[in-house]
């Protein structure tokens, strides 16, 4: 009996023991899960304090314009780059219609869509694609609609295939799609936002626009010549640019138009553009706007080239032909549930498209 009295001591001992270490464990975690709270607070009151917060934001900023810089360095070197030669691409003009054949079917008036500033690649967001598609089935049978060209890439590919820079940009749209942070998605996204916004500014700026948007328009061209266009055969070409598309159609249809020898018109949609191009040669340029779009409105402004106060101007010169066409849709947008590309108004956007086409019906 003492053998076994002495062996439950010896247990009741190891059950005490252990229930003064839990009791040690609870109190230590207790103090520094309390030391930790008190850091948090601490830090967080740090970051609060105005003189942080205006510290912080510098840092971002700086690391912004930093970007900037950088996305802006290529997106004006590539053009020249291209433009030397040195990336093969920049074809003969003469070389871009061969010989027609007589048993070849084509179509009379060909639609080209260029894409705002969100456009990252060929392919079009979900909303944009139903849009087109929508646009597609309105327009007769005697017009072809085309899609998926990149027009802020002057090579017949999308950022992510582009030479030089093809392993940037690739790691940049990973990081975009993948990344678990929010600011490091955020910032890689406003890389290729900034790409595409520089490109609108190269586009409306006298001195190297006419590279650009002579590249551009080669660009259009030989995807024409890759799906049937023939000059002979063809009426018009109709560019239609969405947002900063706008200023790229408007930069770029003058030369186009020489390139393809038939008539180029533009219809913007929400444009924002400068109206610098050259345009005494184009015979039609419209506008669809929304009634609510600040976006538009704000591009005006931005661009003084569009105000009346310098008659002189590229645009306003070209008003006093009187051959613009101005479709405003009531409440709509610039983009979102209340944009062109909305159910609400995407069908109004059509229907307007469809009568600027009618209105100026070609040959």
């Amino acid at each position: 009996m003492s053998e076994r009295s002495a062996a439950i001591q010896h247990h009741r001992n190891h059950l005490r023991l252990g229930w003064r270490v839990v009791v040690i464990l609870l109190l230590i975690t207790s103090v520094l899960a309390f030391l930790g709270v008190s850091a948090v607070r601490q830090d967080a009151a740090i970051l609060l304090n105005p003189e942080s917060i205006r510290e912080l934001v510098t840092m971002v900023g700086a690391l912004l314009v930093v970007v900037v810089a950088l996305v802006g360095v290529y997106s004006v070197m590539v053009d020249f780059v291209f433009w030397e030669g040195w990336m093969q691409g920049l074809p003969d003009p003469r070389d871009l219609f061969p010989a027609l054949d007589p048993n070849a079917s084509g179509h009379r008036h060909y639609l080209v869509y260029l894409d705002g500033i969100h456009q990252s690649e060929e392919d079009h967001p979900p909303r944009v694609s139903e849009f087109l598609q929508h646009l597609e089935q309105a327009i007769d049978r005697d017009s072809l609609l085309v899609k998926g060209i990149e027009a802020y890439t002057i090579t017949p590919v999308g950022l992510k295939s582009t030479p030089f820079g093809h392993w940037f940009w690739q790691r940049l749209f990973s990081l975009q799609e993948h990344h678990p942070n929010g600011w490091v998605r955020f910032l890689c996204s406003f890389c290729v936002q900034a790409n595409n916004v520089i490109k609108v500014g190269i586009s409306s700026d006298r001195r190297y626009g006419p590279v650009m948007n002579y590249e551009l328009a080669l660009k259009i061209a030989r995807r024409l010549a890759a799906i049937g266009f023939h000059p002979s055969r063809a009426s018009r070409v109709v560019l239609v640019g969405y947002s900063g598309g706008g200023e790229m159609a408007i930069g770029t249809a003058a030369m186009l138009q020489k390139l393809c020898h038939v008539p180029v018109q533009v219809i913007t949609v929400c444009g924002v553009f400068s109206g610098n191009g050259d345009l005494e040669t184009l015979e039609h340029v419209s506008m669809v706007v929304g009634a609510k779009d600040p976006v538009a409105a704000l591009g005006r402004i931005a661009y003084p080239g569009r105000l009346p106060l310098l008659p002189l101007s590229n645009w306003n010169r070209w008003l006093t032909y009187g051959r613009l066409h101005r479709y405003e849709i009531a409440s709509m947008s610039h983009n979102g549930n209340s944009g062109p590309f909305s159910r609400h108004y995407r069908d109004q956007v059509v229907a307007a498209i469809c009568s600027e086409l009618a209105l100026t019906q070609a040959g």
